[in-house]
C-alpha cells in the first residue's frame, strides 16, 4: 500500500512540475513578447520623428534573435493558464512556425532599411512589420481578458 501511496505521489509531483514549467514558458514568454511591442514603439517613435534609423538595427537584431526562438517557448502542455495563446498553435504547428518565419524575414527587411538610414523605407518596413504581427495574432492569440 506504501508504494502505491508513493507512486501516486511522484506522479502528483512530476505532474505540477510540469505545470510550474508550463507557467515559467508562458510567463517568459509574455514578458517576451511585451518586449517586442516596447522594441515595435521605440521604431515608430524614431520614425514619426524622421530620426535617424541606423541606431535602430540593434533593436531589429534583439528582436530577431527573440523571433528565432519563440517556437520553442510554446511547448506542448502550455496553452493554459495565464495566455491568450490559442489552441491553433499546437494543431496548426506548421502554420504558426511559417507564421513565425515570416516575421523573422520581414524583419530582416527591417534591418536592412533602418541600416540604410532612409526614413521612409524603415516606415514602410516598419508598417508592413506590424502587418506580419497582424497576421500571426489572429489566428493564433485570443482576445484580451
Amino acid at each position: 500500500m506504501k508504494i502505491w501511496i508513493m507512486a501516486g505521489a511522484a506522479i502528483m509531483a512530476v505532474g505540477m512540475t510540469g505545470a510550474a514549467v508550463a507557467q515559467d514558458v508562458i510567463a517568459q514568454r509574455r514578458e517576451g513578447l511585451r518586449g517586442m511591442g516596447r522594441q515595435m514603439e521605440a521604431i515608430k517613435a524614431v520614425t514619426d520623428a524622421r530620426g535617424d534609423t541606423r541606431p535602430l538595427v540593434e533593436r531589429v537584431d534583439a528582436m530577431i534573435t527573440f523571433y528565432r526562438g519563440l517556437p520553442a517557448m510554446f511547448p506542448a502542455g502550455s496553452g493554459t493558464g495565464d495566455t491568450r495563446a490559442l489552441p491553433t498553435i499546437w494543431s496548426d504547428r506548421a502554420g504558426f512556425e511559417q507564421a513565425n518565419a515570416n516575421m523573422v524575414t520581414q524583419l530582416g527587411a527591417l534591418r536592412t532599411a533602418a541600416a540604410s538610414g532612409d526614413v521612409a523605407a524603415t516606415t514602410a518596413a516598419f508598417n508592413q512589420t506590424g502587418a506580419t504581427c497582424g497576421a500571426c495574432h489572429r489566428p493564433y492569440r485570443g482576445p484580451a481578458r
